[in-house]
């Protein structure tokens, strides 16, 4: 008896990703989910350095700034609630202290330029179509930062405009990196804030201007069905958190097994058997930490460490 249907994935021809991959996730929350994995499992991994971001002009917005290297400056922060804000960012970022946040910003925009001409492959998860429009100044922001509603546009990109978003973020990576892999995904994370209809049309226009994009993009641009995994093999709200909005832990384990399986390599396999075994160890509670028993584990541990890390010294355990 069939009790589920399954999507069919397709592995890559070639650029998988491996051990010597360099990646940098962008995107919205679930990025950070798929971003964990990859830090558990100790790849060369990079995500959100503003943060987590929703939609694909605010995207956009900060690959812009890393390659031309914006400075921000005092204007370009608000301050609201006793703290300073910066519009392209989330409010992980906030400060209290102005220069601070400034400091922090032009460094990661430094920081994010290098990545982006480093990085073999970017993983990018788009959230929502919604976005806000600072009346003020007129531009789309990535974070309202609780500053009142009433300062906003809602605005619901069209797929056209999400295309040429998209269109936009491959051109300015093939600018600095001609041989970047960019997998796109759509977060499986429903925003019923909006409104169930509203949630509905904002993911529709998502897909659809994802697929645009890729009936014209080059054999490098690549797109991972998250949505439609936790939608057509997951139809069952034990797969989602108490919030009956967020994907519980099951279900970004299982849609993480089925990105291994797809995107990557062979060879990263036993690897990452080992890593998980340290991993565990390291996370073990022992009933008696100072027994010889428990001190003989470590050392255990510590070789299989070591032995790793003369592979691969960019290791942290």
């Amino acid at each position: 008896m069939k009790l589920q249907t399954k999507i069919t994935l397709k592995k890559p021809s070639k650029n998988q990703i491996s051990y010597t991959s360099k990646l940098l996730l962008l995107g919205s929350c679930f990025s950070e989910n798929i971003g964990k994995k990859f830090n558990y499992y100790q790849f060369q991994t990079h995500q959100n350095p503003f943060g987590i971001l929703f939609h694909p002009k605010a995207i956009e917005n900060l690959i812009t700034h890393a390659i031309n290297k914006k400075k921000y400056v005092p204007e370009d922060l608000i301050f609201q609630n006793e703290r300073w804000h910066c519009f392209d960012a989330h409010s992980n970022l906030s400060s209290a202290n102005q220069n601070e946040l400034l400091c922090n910003l032009n460094a990661t925009i430094t920081a994010t330029n290098k990545q982006l001409k480093e990085a073999t492959h970017i993983i990018i998860t788009l959230g929502t179509s919604w976005v806000y429009r600072y009346i003020e100044t007129d531009t789309i922001v990535a974070n309202c930062h609780k500053i009142p509603q009433k300062k906003f546009l809602k605005e619901l990109l069209s797929v056209d405009e999400i295309t040429e978003s998209l269109t936009t973020i491959i051109s300015l990576l093939n600018l600095i990196n001609k041989e970047i892999n960019v997998l796109f995904t759509l977060s499986p994370v429903r925003h019923l804030k909006d409104g169930f209809i509203e949630n509905t049309q904002s993911k529709a226009h998502l897909i659809a201007g994802i697929h645009q994009l890729l009936d014209t993009a080059p054999k490098n641009i690549h797109y991972f069905p998250s949505y439609e995994i936790m939608l057509d093999e997951l139809r069952d709200y034990r797969f989602y958190a108490e919030d009956m909005v967020h994907p519980n832990k099951t279900a970004i384990n299982y849609i993480w097994e089925k990105f291994s399986e797809t995107w990557l390599c062979e060879k990263s396999k036993p690897i990452m058997k080992e890593v998980d075994a340290i991993q565990k160890g390291l996370a073990h509670k022992p009933f008696n930490k100072g027994s010889e028993k428990h001190q003989q584990f470590l050392k255990k541990i510590e070789i299989k460490i070591g032995t790793l890390k003369k592979a691969f010294s960019f290791f942290e355990f």
